[in-house]
């Protein structure tokens, strides 16, 4: 596994989120929501959903009081907008597997967004399971190496009920649980003083593909560009093994 660019990945994400707070937050508010009128309510110790969604607000500096205001107002809400969750499955430039997960109220505009943007960059949509196969869900959890020691990073991933451990990249540990113990082991985690670049349930490739070609590469990062960009995406997980980019220090 080339941990190398899996952090890639989380860091363009994370320098994405650091300029765009509050579409991430917005996303996030949606997942909340929906993860307590779908999940079993606003309680997080019966609702697991709802616990991996405090997690990744957590993670993405969402403010405990917003996080908080958002269960409230969803626990109480006659709301009538009726979001569903839908998977999309397809490839990218280069054969790329692409997932695209979406909550949307209005499936007819969003399957013909993300059909426009597949098109339009090099890609196709495929059927459901085209590409799934490839990837396994996985809590993931990183952690700076910045001070902190390999060793008793480890035995306390460990001990929290991590399943893995990591120390391929350069910059951070990476920490992988069962998707039914994520909440548990972040919470162990935190207990023990440790603070997240990351957290959250992932879709993992088993193999990475390099593209070689830099009009494909150029194409494959505009599509992640619109798929991001768009309200009723919630997420995108790829096999593409990207190029390092240059700290800007």
């Amino acid at each position: 596994m080339s941990g190398h660019s899996k952090w890639s990945t989380i860091k363009r994400k994370k320098e994405k989120t650091d300029g765009a707070r509050a579409k991430v937050f917005t996303k996030i508010g949606r997942e909340l929501a929906v993860a307590v009128r779908e999940g079993g309510g606003p309680d997080p110790s019966s609702n697991s959903k709802l616990r991996e969604c405090i997690a990744k607000a957590k993670a993405n500096n969402v403010p405990n009081d917003n996080i908080e205001r958002i269960i409230k107002k969803a626990a109480g809400s006659n709301d009538a907008s009726n979001y569903e969750s839908i998977t999309y499955e397809g490839y990218g430039p280069c054969g790329i597997a692409v997932i695209v997960e979406a909550l949307t109220d209005n499936r007819n505009r969003t399957a013909g967004d993300v059909r426009h943007y597949f098109d339009k960059y090099g890609g196709n949509l495929g059927t459901q399971g085209c590409v799934s196969f490839m990837f396994e869900k996985k809590g993931v959890i990183v952690i700076e190496k910045e001070g902190n020691e390999e060793d008793k990073v480890m035995e306390d991933a460990l001990e929290s009920g991590a399943a893995d451990f990591s120390s391929d990249s350069d910059d951070v540990f990476e920490i992988y649980t069962e998707p039914s113990d994520f909440g548990a082991v972040m919470e162990a985690l935190e207990a023990k003083g440790y603070e997240f670049v990351s957290a959250d349930v992932s879709m993992i490739p088993s193999n990475y593909t390099k593209i070689d070609d830099p009009e494909a590469a150029e194409k494959m990062q505009k599509l992640l560009d619109m798929l991001d960009e768009n309200d009723d995406v919630q997420n995108v997980y790829h096999n593409w093994d990207m190029p390092e980019e240059p700290d800007e220090d």
